[in-house]
């Protein structure tokens, strides 16, 4: 059951201010927060560090790196400017910064580069989107699940369930009032790979793809099979599972209920063989940062 009420709803209590370097300049109150200057959105995963440049609301592309967990500020300020200069940009042009990370040690490096630079900075969180959370700790919800449950309302209505196939692959159920309410965390796709062949002797690291059948002829194709056709397995079933509980503690129509797969993973060719999916969008988290810039208003 979903139980409204019986944990905190932090509508209320948000803040959404943009941190400002002290040298920065303020933005002139009621001008849209992108409109004329260059947005930069960070996505930091516990593995990738995800990129793009977003100008009057318009995604630009989409960069990743690994994550770089020890960097120094000095160090994360050469890494998103190299980024950046893949597609002619450079830090140097950006204005603003919007940002997800679920690594502090990151975030803490990026909140320093920005003052530094007089960037303005919002960083996610559960004071930062805008979205009922009715969770036991609401403080322990990853600042990309929530992102993520923000979109999934703006760009495809409530009820919904986002699928993030990360280090960790998540999902995150939203409920017909546009409420966030939990949702279940599986070791990631490749972590388990990693795991094979760190703790075996004899297996080694493969290439993900979808073999042509379940009964491999050879090491690579069998660990292909368990790998690839249990993960949709294990995503189906656990989609399938959640739709069906939302619908019986909210009343909802399960049919109602859109599932969005995203992550780096969802663009992979077997993501299209999961049962229950109604779209994938990789770069749903970014696209969720823009929103947040959008509505995090003057």
């Amino acid at each position: 059951m979903v139980a409204a009420g019986t944990a905190r709803d932090t509508t209320k209590m948000r803040d959404r201010t943009w941190r400002i370097g002290p040298d920065a300049l303020a933005r002139p109150r009621g001008r849209p927060v992108y409109h004329g200057a260059m947005l930069l959105l960070v996505d930091v995963g516990n593995t990738n560090i995800t990129v793009a440049t977003a100008r009057a609301g318009a995604l630009g592309p989409v960069r990743r790196a690994t994550t770089p967990r020890a960097s120094t500020p000095d160090e994360l300020e050469v890494l998103l400017d190299g980024l950046l200069r893949l597609d002619g940009g450079a830090i140097e042009a950006i204005d603003r910064i919007v940002a997800a990370s679920v690594v502090p040690s990151v975030a803490a490096a990026l909140e320093v580069m920005a003052g530094r630079r007089a960037l303005a900075l919002l960083a996610a969180s559960v004071e930062t989107v805008p979205i009922a959370v009715r969770v036991d700790r609401p403080a322990e919800v990853g600042p990309d699940r929530l992102v993520n449950a923000f979109a999934a309302v703006r760009l495809h209505g409530a009820p919904a369930i986002v699928v993030d196939f990360g280090t960790a692959t998540t999902f995150d159920v939203v409920a017909p009032d546009g409420a966030y309410v939990g949702g279940a965390i599986a070791p990631g796709l490749e972590l388990g790979l990693e795991a094979l062949a760190a703790r075996t002797a004899r297996l080694p690291r493969v290439e993900l793809r979808e073999p042509a059948a379940v009964i491999g002829r050879d090491t690579t194709t069998a660990m292909q099979a368990g790998t690839v056709f249990g993960y949709q397995a294990l995503a189906a079933g656990l989609l399938a599972r959640t739709r069906a509980e939302l619908a019986s503690g909210t009343g909802a129509d399960v049919a109602s209920i859109t599932a969005i797969l995203t992550g780096g993973l969802s663009a992979a060719p077997w993501a299209r063989g999961i049962e229950g999916v109604d779209a994938i969008d990789p770069d749903l988290t970014l696209r969720g940062l823009l929103l947040l810039a959008d509505e995090a208003g003057s």
